[in-house]
């Protein structure tokens, strides 16, 4: 199961590296605040290895969609959850505030002209 989110990044947290058994692995954490409720909310991602570079070219203040799953597991009879992004798009202001084109009359079609006068069936 995925979600998305939409908000503005309000910090992005240095990036941690390191090696266990199975190689080597990154890890970026970043923090964005979503408008999307009645009240803003703070929301910590965390995107590993190739999936770092995804901030790359994003700075505080950026208007960002999220794309993540959370997860969760048990160590010592407690509970811990991740919350991990697997994409990260910049949002344009273009696209959020969408609105139609203006009308104009020439781009509606011309009403054909019927032989019989009127092609209604009843």
């Amino acid at each position: 199961m995925s979600f998305r989110v939409k908000g503005k990044i309000i910090k992005i947290l240095s990036e941690q590296k390191g090696t266990s058994p199975r190689g080597d692995w990154k890890k970026q954490e970043f923090v964005i605040e979503s408008n999307e409720d009645q009240f803003p909310k703070k929301i910590c991602f965390t995107l590993f290895n190739d999936k770092a570079s995804s901030l790359s070219g994003l700075t505080p203040g950026s208007d960002v969609e999220v794309y993540f799953n959370i997860e969760s597991r048990e160590y010592n009879e407690r509970w811990y959850h991740n919350i991990n992004a697997f994409r990260v798009e910049r949002v344009s202001e273009s696209t959020s505030a969408a609105t139609p084109p203006p009308y104009n009359p020439a781009d509606v079609p011309p009403i054909p002209e019927s032989e019989g006068g009127d092609d209604l069936p009843f």
